[in-house]
């Protein structure tokens, strides 16, 4: 019975995004240690109950088989836009400071939509996370003289001394275990060590870990040489003050971006991220309401559209 309510758990949270899983995705994404060849039987079971829905390979608790469409749809045009995704990280690893990148968000996830942003998990040197963000985003401004601004969404950064996410929910736990580092190093492997509380979320998820250090190019240590000082310090304080009032000033405003999310961001010395108030906050919301439908257990009819624990994410 456990599993089963595992499996229904997995299914809903991707639901939240209309997005339908396959049995290899449900597996990763439960909450109970099991194998796959366990939960097959159990994902049968569960269709013939008419508490989930299967089209072709994948599973869902919508009863529309155009989100499977929109799903295919998603993940070609994620392939295609990962090879891009990775030329972009590999030149922004070699910016100052920069220790590790990362590839966040949906594409994350080997989905891509028609109008996809490149979202970048940015790991810096500890104590000169804004001397690199504000570099990186100095490029991110130049971006929009190409209209390519949306291949540089640099939203979350942390260095080195704040590595563990200071959130621990399914959310984050989520995107922690689906970031794909653009190379791996020393790093990227000690912020999934540091991590690894992950594992009470997600017991069957194993990342895969392909160690290839690589030399810093002879023009970043020269750039790091000059700012690995006192000067350094006070210009990476000042950078963060500077930022920090600014960003005040947008929320203050309650100003949009693009996505028609209130513009945000929590920073301090190791840190600059998305405040967790606003979709963060509204992920962990709507998926509490979904585990309550699941605990009510409601059935799915396959004959009729199913409205089961749908909600839109505005």
């Amino acid at each position: 019975m456990e599993i089963e309510k595992s499996i229904l758990r997995s299914v809903a949270y991707f639901d939240m995004f209309h997005y339908p899983v396959s049995a290899t995705e449900i597996h990763r994404f439960m909450n109970e240690p099991v194998s796959i060849d366990e939960i097959n039987p159990l994902l049968t079971s569960l269709v013939k109950q008419k508490k989930l829905l299967r089209f072709d390979e994948f599973y869902s608790l919508q009863n529309d088989y155009s989100l499977v469409e929109l799903r295919r749809t998603g993940n070609k045009r994620a392939d295609k836009l990962l090879g891009t995704a990775y030329r972009i990280g590999r030149s922004l690893s070699r910016f100052p400071f920069v220790k590790a990148i990362g590839i966040s968000g949906s594409l994350s996830k080997n989905y891509a939509d028609e109008v996809a942003d490149i979202d970048f998990f940015v790991i810096t040197q500890a104590n000169r996370l804004w001397i690199a963000r504000s570099l990186l985003h100095g490029l991110k401004k130049l971006s929009f003289l190409f209209g390519k601004q949306h291949w540089l969404c640099m939203n979350y950064f942390v260095d080195e001394d704040a590595l563990q996410m200071p959130e621990k929910n399914i959310f984050i736990a989520t995107e922690v275990i689906t970031l794909k580092p653009v190379l791996w190093n020393t790093t990227i492997k000690e912020f999934f060590l540091a991590n690894d509380w992950t594992a009470s979320y997600f017991p069957n998820c194993r990342q895969e870990q392909l160690f290839a250090d690589t030399n810093r190019p002879w023009y970043k240590k020269l750039i790091e040489s000059f700012f690995n000082n006192r000067a350094g310090v006070w210009l990476d304080n000042y950078l963060m003050r500077v930022t920090e009032r600014r960003w005040l000033q947008k929320e203050k405003k309650r100003k949009l971006n693009m996505k028609g999310e209130i513009q945000s961001l929590r920073v301090s010395k190791h840190f600059a991220r998305p405040s967790p108030e606003f979709f963060q906050k509204k992920i962990l919301a709507l998926y509490d309401d979904k585990l309550r439908e699941l605990e009510r257990g409601n059935d799915i009819c396959p004959e009729e559209p199913s409205h089961f624990l749908r909600k839109e994410i505005i």
